[in-house]
């Protein structure tokens, strides 16, 4: 397991969600995945392209998803994912993703990313085209979040 892989996300998420009023953030740990990433309720996918290609995919439970859409909509109540929760959710994977293009490239690696698409509801998941995905599982004030990393170069 690249390490080199992992952190950048790890990092990304260590710099942009206290700036966003979130306070704590733990990483639980790591796992590997197959072809499929089933989803937890709420997924933001987004495209990587350039001296890494795959995909990044952001996955949580609905009720996880509302409580980051409302702190990042200043405290306003979520009872739902509407459009204006859902707008949040997805700059927020482009607000980390993007953070993380950026400690890639300070790295040595570039990387261009694609705009979020984010799915919601029962019973679905994401097929890869990759063999496998590395899950970086994250706590951010007690939200779990899952950060599943499809890239080529995991083969």
């Amino acid at each position: 397991m690249d390490v080199n892989l992992i952190n950048p996300f790890v990092n990304s998420f260590l710099n942009v969600m206290p700036q966003l009023g979130f306070k704590e953030v733990k990483k639980q740990g790591v796992s590997v995945k197959g072809k499929s990433i089933k989803s937890l309720g709420v997924m933001l996918i987004l495209g990587i392209v350039g001296d890494i290609k795959g995909n990044i995919i952001y996955s949580l439970d609905v009720e996880s998803a509302k409580q980051i859409a409302s702190v990042m909509m200043m405290g306003f109540p979520v009872a739902e994912l509407d459009d204006m929760a859902q707008s949040a959710l997805s700059e927020l994977s482009n607000m980390l993703t993007a953070n993380a293009s950026t400690n890639f490239w300070e790295n040595g690696t570039n990387i261009n990313i694609s705009t979020p698409t984010l799915m919601h509801g029962n019973d679905f998941e994401a097929k890869l085209n990759t063999d496998k995905a590395l899950c970086i599982s994250i706590l951010v004030d007690n939200i779990p979040i899952e950060i599943n990393v499809a890239f080529d170069k995991l083969q």
